[in-house]
């Protein structure tokens, strides 16, 4: 609602009343004889008689102090739009409760009197004067600076921003309650149906998909994607494309490219299928380099492209393993915690104990979520905080019961594992805090996770039931090893300063990954100003001089001289020591880049390889489970649309509908301002809600009000009446036209 000053609303709202339409003993219009000639309305303010005529008959002066007011502003009301003379009149005789209620509205001469001359009322006349005539006045509208307007359909808006952000599927619109919330608040909000929400939400996707679409083909350098699936509630299987790259300030940047349906069977020809699609949508066929997956495909679909397993997804698989021995000891565990969580008595308990038996500071609530980082506080609380949890568990045994007590194998099997699985929770935990992960340093990881594994595995010392869990977990990192043992991911690992050569695990290290390593770089690195030369020149042996031109052959010479300079810069890149562990990779190369002006550009396009298809902490943390609900509660038609919207303007990218960007933080300014104007008059306001008001005057307080349709700001307030004449101010909505008061 746009704020308005009364005089403002006057012209549209509360329609010109004559004062001979009125009927004071009756709520029928009294006869009127139609004028021929327009005339200006009288006001007459209960104030005047307080004030003289100055004799120029342009101002009034008060008979108290002196003090003059101009004509034109010297009213004590704000219009005679607003109540007629009549009503003034009325409010003369009616001292107390119906002068106070619209004591608010006084003008200048109220005000005057009200601060110089407390108890004005009460001192008599001050002057022998006549009693003043009415004063007839123009008509002379006021408005106060007008704020922008904010549209009612800008509220919808904000209500679509709300819905992408909170990914809720397009169905929330169909709660009855949500409409009828934002009725309260505004009469006039008319909320979109679905089907309109639902038209609007991929108006949005696809307008912002060109402006992605735009954004990408100004990269230079090459690009990789990283490929995600789930299932949904109504069993349909997606696919999410991401895309990868390195700008040239250095910066990482990810943005989701599409959300697509697999059909079923979702074999490796369905995959690739979708994914040629999504390509040659953003045009970006020739400027992939590798894929980054999940799971196995079909390496002769992706043939032009290097495949790279998913190391987080890998290392989850591997601990959930682990872990599977262990499970019944875990889940006692969880179920102890998730009643710490519920209940502040036992958790106020087990803080007071832990502090006691010094077992370390806990923070509430625990995560007892059936993740990795769930799982092994399970275990991290039994070995820590034993002492105290079975003192919990003793003290509520009414409630609890001796079932969540652990018994003497099952602490020995919780010790064993928590000693285990220490190394791994640093692992992981490295992982996730890692702003950015390239394959180099998942690798790194992984070789320490394959080595703590073959240890428990060899060892004597080893339970046989943990063994055989080792065994399981051995092949699998035995598995990820193979499928990242090539060529490309050595250039990959070795372009991180932090790893190079001498941190690649052993099975990488091979003579014939580094000298296939050179042969790209010299090929596709070495001098990019000569790609426009044609391959022939490449081909031919430089030796052979034939008929070539002396042009050609001092090309020759320099192509010589640039690929010596190429590879002593490879050759001085990996002479130096790796970097420490704390380094930003691409920060170094930042700085660096000059010193290898052709190396960065390789390193540019690999160290965007990525080596898990999300972030970790998405796949072993809490956070997951969340991300898995909203995915699987949104409904089939606005999947696509609300999760690539929403991922879209996480990165930055504006809310756009069609041509027009929908700035919702100015939306939300004007709201404020306009809420905050409203309060402004408000302040001190007309009415008081919920007040009740006794009126003993001889007048008809009914029908007057009645038949001046008694309606302030907007139509919001209004009095009703009932047969004591008793004054009850309350808010509702209220038709220009409708009676505004209720017997």
């Amino acid at each position: 609602m746009d704020p308005k000053s009364l005089g403002a609303m006057s012209a549209a709202v509360i329609p010109p009343i004559d004062p001979s339409d009125i009927g004071l003993g009756s709520m029928e219009k009294g006869s009127s004889v139609p004028n021929t000639k327009p005339r200006k309305k009288t006001m007459t303010s209960v104030y005047l008689k307080y004030f003289e005529t100055v004799m120029d008959g342009k101002s009034r002066r008060c008979k108290f102090c002196g003090q003059s007011y101009s004509i034109a502003t010297a009213t004590g009301y704000f219009s005679t739009d607003f109540l007629t003379s009549l009503f003034y009149c009325h409010l003369d005789r009616c001292t107390w409760p119906i002068f106070k209620i619209f004591s608010c509205v006084e003008g200048n001469l109220g005000r005057h009197l009200s601060n110089r001359h407390p108890g004005y009322d009460k001192m008599g006349e001050c002057s022998t004067s006549p009693a003043p005539q009415p004063v007839t006045i123009a008509k002379k509208s006021q408005l106060p600076t007008k704020l922008p307007a904010v549209e009612v359909d800008h509220l919808n808006w904000l209500l679509v921003k709300w819905l992408l952000v909170a990914s809720l599927p397009s169905s929330t619109l169909a709660e009855r309650w949500l409409a009828n919330t934002f009725k309260f608040l505004n009469p006039s909000f008319e909320l979109w149906n679905v089907e309109k929400f639902h038209k609007v939400l991929h108006e949005v996707f696809r307008s912002m998909q060109e402006t992605v679409r735009l954004t990408l083909e100004q990269v230079s350098s090459k690009v990789s994607i990283s490929l995600d699936s789930w299932t949904s509630y109504q069993q349909i299987n997606y696919m999410s494309v991401s895309c990868q790259w390195i700008d040239e300030s250095w910066s990482f940047q990810n943005v989701l490219l599409d959300v697509c349906h697999i059909p079923s069977p979702c074999e490796s020809s369905d995959i690739y299928y979708v994914l040629l699609k999504v390509l040659r949508l953003y045009n970006l066929e020739t400027k992939i380099l590798s894929c980054t997956l999940k799971g196995d495909m079909d390496s002769q679909k992706l043939s032009t492209l290097f495949c790279v397993p998913c190391a987080a997804y890998t290392l989850n698989s591997i601990v959930t393993d682990g872990l599977r021995s262990t499970e019944h000891v875990i889940i006692k565990i969880r179920e102890f915690v998730m009643e710490l969580n519920s209940s502040p008595e036992m958790s106020e308990d087990f803080v007071q104990f832990t502090t006691a038996y010094h077992e370390g500071n806990w923070q509430f609530p625990l995560d007892a979520s059936s993740r990795w980082s769930g799982n092994y506080q399970m275990l991290d609380i039994a070995r820590k905080a034993g002492k105290s949890m079975e003192t919990v568990v003793r003290k509520h045994e009414e409630q609890l019961g001796r079932r969540l007590l652990l018994n003497t194998a099952e602490k020995n099997v919780v010790n064993i594992m928590h000693k285990y699985f220490e190394p791994f929770y640093k692992t992981i935990n490295d992982m996730c805090m890692s702003k950015l992960l390239p394959v180099g340093m998942a690798l790194f990881f992984m070789d320490h996770i394959s080595e703590t594994i073959l240890a428990c595995k060899d060892s004597r010392q080893t339970p046989e039931w943990l063994k055989k869990a080792a065994e399981d977990m051995y092949a699998k990192v035995q598995y990820y090893s193979n499928q990242v043992c090539n060529a490309f991911i050595y250039m990959t690992a070795v372009l991180d300063p932090r790893i190079k050569v001498e941190l690649i695990p052993e099975y990488l290290n091979l003579e014939n990954y580094m000298e296939e390593a050179r042969n790209h770089f010299i090929r596709n690195y070495s001098a990019p100003y000569f790609s426009s030369v044609g391959n022939s020149y490449t081909t031919q042996d430089p030796e052979d001089r034939g008929n070539a031109s002396f042009a050609e052959e001092i090309a020759r010479k320099k192509r010589r001289a640039t690929m010596s300079s190429t590879t002593d810069e490879l050759t001085q890149y990996l002479s130096e020591p790796p970097v420490p562990m704390q380094t930003d990779a691409l920060d170094w190369w930042k700085v660096n880049s000059s010193r290898y002006p052709r190396l960065s550009l390789m390193a540019r396009d690999f160290l965007a390889v990525q080596s898990t298809v999300s972030l970790p902490e998405h796949i072993f943390c809490a956070k997951g489970n969340e991300i898995d609900r909203q995915r699987s509660s949104i409904s089939q038609h606005d999947t696509q649309a609300l999760l690539c919207v929403n991922s879209w303007m996480q990165n930055g990218i504006k809310l756009k509908h069609k041509s027009t960007e929908i700035d919702s933080e100015r939306i939300v300014e004007l709201q404020v301002a306009s809420a905050t104007e409203s309060s402004r008059l408000m302040q001190g306001s007309l009415l008081n809600t919920g007040t009740t008001y006794s009126c003993g005057c001889s007048y008809s307080c009914l029908t007057m009000l009645f038949n001046l349709k008694f309606l302030i700001l907007q139509s919001i307030v209004i009095v009703r009446v009932n047969s004591h004449n008793l004054f009850t101010i309350t808010k509702a909505t209220v038709a220009q036209d409708d009676a505004v008061l209720c017997l």
